[in-house]
């Protein structure tokens, strides 16, 4: 990393690296989801359509397949209750989530992903495997295994 001006260093660190590479990525991921024959056809219209975005994949990444209360959800996924709500309330109108009565608390309610959030879940996990290996075979298997072990490291 070289820095030619003052102001250069802004775009040329591994932060700024790292979050273009996650979006690239999770475009990516959307893009190899909305061709996936397992995705919902809903869904892969919305897809297709680029409704879905890096915000839906928080949501797939960060429910658990038991289900979660929405102020867990928010936490697990780092945003605010109030952002989490709006996302969950989209996803169960696409039909991706369910609100379920939580067996612990009558006043409280669990997300849970629906049936064509299971399939989107498999397709979503498909893609995420495609878009590793084609990561991997842009910069090279050794590359690739240092960047996910220090990536792991660094996130630990």
């Amino acid at each position: 990393m070289t820095h030619s001006t003052p102001n250069t260093w802004r775009q040329a660190h591994v932060g700024h690296w790292l979050a273009q590479a996650s979006r690239r990525f999770d475009a990516r991921v959307l893009v190899l989801m909305a061709g996936n024959d397992r995705m919902p056809l809903a869904l892969a219209n919305l897809a297709r359509r680029g409704k879905l975005t890096a915000s839906h994949i928080h949501i797939t990444r960060h429910l658990p397949l038991a289900g979660a209360r929405l102020t867990e959800l928010a936490s697990l996924a780092g945003v605010s209750k109030q952002a989490m709500g709006k996302l969950v309330d989209q996803c169960a109108a696409w039909g991706l989530v369910q609100r379920q009565p939580d067996p612990r608390d009558a006043r409280a309610w669990r997300v849970v992903f629906s049936a064509g959030g299971l399939s989107w879940l498999q397709a979503y996990q498909e893609a995420v495997q495609q878009a590793q290996a084609e990561l991997q075979a842009a910069i090279g298997d050794d590359v690739a295994t240092v960047l996910c072990l220090g990536l792991e490291a660094y996130a630990a």
